[in-house]
């Protein structure tokens, strides 16, 4: 077998030496041959096309860590890995660009631009399988919101986290520089209000001016329709997301896993820090937040078609509950679907 020296390989590879020796050290392209004498590192052609993998993916910014998981896959799945994985990337590009362009204009001082304008509708249903509701929705022009308790008392967490944010929506408009940390505020104020040995998630809405704010923590969800299109804009904090995130799992194995409703993140004691988006909404725009017991029983599909063929808020919402009540209702299920009006 002929082999390479490192600077042969470094050169054959378009990689430095100094890298070649890093990759080295993580175990991700160790050499055919160490010399014991004077540790110079020789390479075989055979791993050529690996070095070449684990540079481009570098180049496009994946930690080594990950690089090591794609790198002993199967071609198919490496590949959806990295789809996957890069589809976050932009994801939450996207998001921090949005917080980025707010923070610019506070400092610029640029005008806020005028208010949004909200008509919105809620709908919360035990479903056809549990004893208690423990959801808690809010739809208001200042707020829009779904929680979903558990454990003891997960009804008076729901309940708590939804009021804390509502104390929020109802005060004075915060200047555009304060925002940010006023949300922060009402995010702590709503976790004060879960009690010991329960927990919630919390995903909600909030006007800030000509933007709107989301918060999210836990698996119920906030999706957008524009213009025929629906698009989630948040993810899932469970152990199966996390699975295929990292392409371990498909999204379709996902939707079946028999742990699917297990949470890794929540508004609970100790309060977790939900994820904050600013989002730039348009006239026409349809929202909808709302609990896991829709999504895990009615396809995105179907939920497409109820929130598009649906007159008003209100009709979509209660068009939604009854579609999982029709799929056999197993969980608490809640809607909130607000409609973006011209004035």
């Amino acid at each position: 077998m002929t082999l390479l020296g490192i600077g042969d390989f470094a050169r054959a590879v378009r990689l430095s030496a100094k890298a070649l020796r890093l990759y080295d050290e993580k175990g991700l392209l160790v050499p055919a041959r160490v010399d014991p004498v004077t540790g110079y590192r020789y390479y075989a052609g055979s791993q050529v096309e690996r070095a070449r993998l684990i540079g481009w993916l570098r180049r496009v910014g994946m930690p080594l860590g990950r690089i090591g998981e794609i790198v002993a896959m199967e071609p198919g799945a490496a590949a959806e890995a990295v789809r996957g994985w890069w589809g976050g990337v932009a994801a939450e590009t996207a998001v921090r660009g949005e917080l980025a362009a707010f923070v610019a204009d506070s400092l610029a001082g640029a005008p806020p631009g005028p208010a949004l304008a909200l008509r919105s509708a809620a709908l919360s249903d035990r479903g056809l399988v549990r004893g208690e509701n423990q959801d808690a929705v809010h739809a208001g022009e200042r707020l829009l919101a779904v929680a979903d308790g558990f454990g003891a008392g997960g009804a008076r967490a729901s309940a708590g986290a939804v009021a804390g944010l509502r104390r929020f929506a109802e005060g004075p408009d915060p200047a555009p520089g304060a925002l940010l940390g006023a949300l922060a505020d009402a995010v702590d104020e709503a976790a004060r209000r879960v009690p010991a040995r329960a927990g919630t998630t919390l995903t909600a809405l909030l006007p800030a001016g000509p933007r709107l704010a989301l918060v999210h923590v836990g698996d119920s969800r906030a999706y957008l329709l524009r213009e025929g299109s629906l698009s989630r804009l948040t993810r899932d904090h469970t152990l199966v997301q996390a699975l295929a995130d990292e392409g371990r799992i498909t999204e379709r194995e996902a939707a079946s896993h028999p742990q699917r409703a297990r949470l890794v993140r929540a508004l609970a004691p100790p309060a977790a820090r939900p994820d904050l988006q600013l989002r730039t909404p348009r006239t026409g725009d349809r929202y909808l937040v709302c609990s896991d017991g829709l999504t895990t029983t009615v396809p995105e599909a179907a939920i497409l078609r109820a929130l598009d063929g649906s007159a008003t808020p209100a009709h979509a919402a209660r068009t939604l509950v009854t579609l999982a009540r029709a799929a056999g209702g197993p969980d608490n299920v809640s809607c909130v679907v607000a409609d973006v009006a011209a004035d």
